[in-house]
């Protein structure tokens, strides 16, 4: 039986680490990042979104829009986004002033919808006449996706349906215009398809499910469409190439396509909602493609890191085993987008291998994303920094040694927001009569199916999980792949028990006390001959936490250590007061002597020493230092 949507989940208060991060979502990110929207954040980047759907409204209602529109043509996404993680954190910590200002916003919003049901600032009130002329490049359905993704989280958390009926309305619109007047076209950046599917499964309206399937299966069917749109206008955003069918992943029709390819989030974002239809319509041949293209990301074209997207021209999957680590992109968006793909691809088959790799990437990836003290963040995610080459050098300029406060295309910092503060959606599963554990995480979780337990655990640097029953029935817990050794009880009888792909299955009854010990022992890992970039290289993970080499611990060079082979890590304790808390990983090294010339003929000495390791996601929260995770090895 399948697991069902995350949608499932009846409540979740969360404890522990992520209740920790959730905790600073609620009373740091989201007062900043409303700041920020309302352009009240001091030495911060500009961003006028809220001023742009206040003068949209001016726009609609025929009256002078002031100082117009600002920013990038997807602007308005940021402020949906803002909702969505307000809405998450809402149903955790209800707030009656947050829930105040997000009604507030939402009537802003309301306020700059069109009679027709149109809603989109940047054509409101730049070019009401170029609406749905620039599919290419235009974002007038990703901004839609968006907010209806923001709909259904804040009336799941409220019960207020001021914005879901809003963007009800721009269902209509959107159906009419592509369904009704069959007018050509598919979204140059994928996101409407899944937000529209979440519309379905929350108001079973039929528009959004017929919506959904019809822009997943035309994609690709014409694949010279932006060329012929681009021929019948004589203007553009930003002279996108649309020829280049590889990055809008529009080839070839999504059931034939192979490999990953393309801007990293536009993919999995497509790859996301192509895996839910599979779930909701038992399309075998989509979910065959869609196995295909996880494959081909997981097993040839991700970081160790849990990133995707290797270079930073078009943000995109480059090709089979091009990972270089100096030069990396990962966009922090792209990371979430591949923590969608992951949770759809659970509501398919439950299948450990899926929520390994979203553990991965949010451990490490998304959580890298955002500074400790929640003001500052990465879009991009490099496993290497180097001072005085990242972020100046040409090749070298987007990899940044520190985190900025903001961004003119700020997708990113809301997009964290969201996913921290819906984790308990990722972490739990059910159907029927089971309830999966896919990833862990201390809080109290009630599912609709009427098992309701609490779970205990100092995870990610602990790696005891203790569950106790309240009402029982089915419990599937994953056990990590990289766990090389696990331990399972009930009521303190040991079980001998084989996991099913990745899970352990056992019935549980009311009061019943479950616990699982994983394996935490740190391990060296090793890449694929076919990865240039990481020959005689080794790098650290301990459970699903990679770790790096940063300066700060390591005498500010870290260039010039090689880890010793065949050295047994040592595991500190947990030093509290250390990068918010955190375990840090020793490990014997030989640091090689400084040379004087850029060349020379005599082999440098080395010297034995001891190199410090921290979580990778930690890594710039200091000072800008050297930085690697791949590092070189000595026999």
């Amino acid at each position: 039986m399948k697991v069902q949507h995350q949608s499932s989940i009846k409540a979740y208060k969360a404890d522990g680490f992520i209740g920790k991060y959730q905790r600073l979502i609620k009373d740091i990110v989201i007062p900043y990042q409303y700041n920020v929207l309302c352009d009240e954040a001091p030495d911060t980047e500009k961003s006028h979104v809220v001023q742009n759907f206040i003068n949209a409204g001016k726009a609609v209602r025929g009256e002078d829009t002031g100082d117009g529109f600002y920013g990038m043509v997807f602007q308005d996404s940021d402020a949906a986004k803002w909702i969505e993680a307000a809405a998450y954190s809402l149903s955790l910590f209800p707030d009656t002033e947050l829930e105040k200002t997000v009604d507030h916003l939402i009537a802003i919003i309301a306020d700059a919808q069109d009679d027709d049901g149109y809603l989109n600032t940047y054509y409101t009130i730049k070019d009401r006449e170029k609406r749905w002329t620039n599919l290419l490049e235009g974002h007038e359905l990703y901004c839609s996706g968006h907010m209806m993704e923001a709909a259904c989280a804040y009336y799941e958390a409220t019960g207020k349906d001021t914005l879901l009926n809003v963007m009800l309305k721009n269902v209509d619109h959107i159906y009419n215009h592509f369904l009704t007047e069959k007018h050509e076209g598919y979204p140059g950046h994928p996101e409407v398809e899944l937000a529209l599917l979440k519309m379905y499964r929350l108001t079973n309206n039929r528009r959004c499910l017929e919506l959904a399937m019809h822009f997943i299966n035309v994609r690709g069917v014409d694949p010279h469409f932006y060329e012929k749109e681009k021929g019948k206008r004589d203007w553009s955003v930003w002279n996108a190439n649309p020829s280049d069918t590889d990055y809008m992943q529009a080839s070839v029709p999504v059931k034939e396509q192979k490999d990953a390819t393309g801007h990293a989030v536009r993919a999995v974002y497509l790859y996301t909602a192509m895996a839910d239809l599979a779930a909701s319509t038992e399309d075998e041949e989509l979910l065959a493609a869609c196995r295909r293209l996880w494959e081909s990301i997981t097993r040839r074209r991700m970081y160790l890191t849990g990133g995707i997207g290797s270079t930073v021209f078009g943000e995109a999957f480059s090709v089979d085993y091009d990972l270089p680590n100096d030069t990396a992109y990962a966009e922090t968006c792209a990371s979430i987008g591949l923590m969608f793909f992951a949770s759809r691809m659970l509501e398919n088959e439950p299948n450990g291998e899926y929520a390994d790799v979203a553990e991965q990437a949010f451990y490490n990836t998304v959580l890298a994303g955002m500074q400790l003290d929640g003001k500052r963040f990465f879009y991009v995610n490099p496993l290497e920094i180097v001072p005085g080459i990242s972020g100046i050098s040409p090749t070298h300029r987007h990899d940044l040694p520190m985190r900025p406060k903001w961004y003119a295309c700020a997708c990113c910092p809301p997009n964290v927001a969201r996913l921290i503060s819906s984790y308990g959606k990722y972490a739990y599963g059910e159907n029927a009569d089971t309830a999966y554990c896919h990833l862990f995480a201390a809080g109290e979780i009630t599912l609709d199916n009427g098992i309701q337990f609490t779970c205990e655990t100092g995870y990610p640097y602990d790696f005891t999980i203790t569950y106790r029953i309240q009402k029982g029935g089915r419990l599937a817990i994953r056990i990590p792949a990289w766990s090389k050794t696990f331990e399972v009880y009930q009521n303190q009888t040991v079980l001998d028990i084989v996991p099913q792909k990745g899970y352990v299955y056992l019935s549980v009854s009311d009061g019943d006390f479950v616990q699982v010990i994983l394996d935490g022992t740190p391990q060296f890992r090793y890449a694929s001959s076919k990865v240039p970039a990481l020959t005689g290289k080794t790098a650290i993970c301990r459970g699903p936490l990679v770790y790096c080499f940063e300066g700060a611990d390591n005498e500010e060079d870290v260039l010039s250590l090689f880890l010793k082979r065949g050295s047994v890590p040592s595991v500190s304790a947990h030093e509290k007061k250390l990068l918010g808390g955190i375990c840090t990983i020793t490990v014997d090294a030989f640091r090689t002597e400084e040379i004087d010339s850029l060349y020379t003929d005599k082999a440098p000495a080395a010297k034995p020493c001891k190199a410090v390791a921290i979580p990778y996601y930690t890594w710039g929260n200091r000072h800008e230092n050297q930085m690697r995770v791949w590092m070189n090895e000595i026999i």
